[in-house]
């Protein structure tokens, strides 16, 4: 029996990482967990240390209602929170006329916040206008 191995040039590439930016509190070892989420399902967040979540949030068009801990800005949109590595690939993916998805406070079972046998929680799409709409739900 024969092996067959490829060479460097016929491997197919590697997936590049999703860049993107996060802003969190230096205090927050929940977001921590999150950057480690993603990182781990190939996203390379940049952290931005701040203490004023309220303004980032508002900077970036997260309607009040849907504030969480952390703000990151991945490609063209706006991720508020806990949201999955897999639900902002979709979003990527499908490329939404919305600005961002949220998981608005801080959902227990959400990554980041794992809590087992947590009750399910929604993340939301929301558009420039504030309108919102359930995403997905885990």
């Amino acid at each position: 029996m024969a092996t067959v191995s490829m060479s460097a040039a016929q491997r197919p590439p590697a997936t590049a990482p999703i860049d993107g930016r996060v802003y969190l509190t230096p205090t927050c070892g929940c977001c921590g967990k999150w950057v480690e989420h993603m990182n781990a399902a190939g996203f390379k967040l940049t952290r931005e240390m701040t203490t004023d979540m309220d303004t980032v949030a508002a900077h970036h068009k997260v309607p009040e209602s849907l504030h969480s801990c952390h703000t990151a800005v991945i490609g063209q949109y706006v991720i508020e929170g806990h949201v999955p590595a897999d639900l902002v690939k979709k979003l990527l993916k499908e490329q939404p006329k919305i600005v961002g998805l949220a998981a608005p406070g801080m959902p227990a079972g959400s990554p980041g916040m794992d809590v087992p046998n947590s009750p399910p929680y929604s993340i939301v799409a929301f558009r420039a206008d504030g309108t919102t709409y359930e995403f997905a739900r885990r």
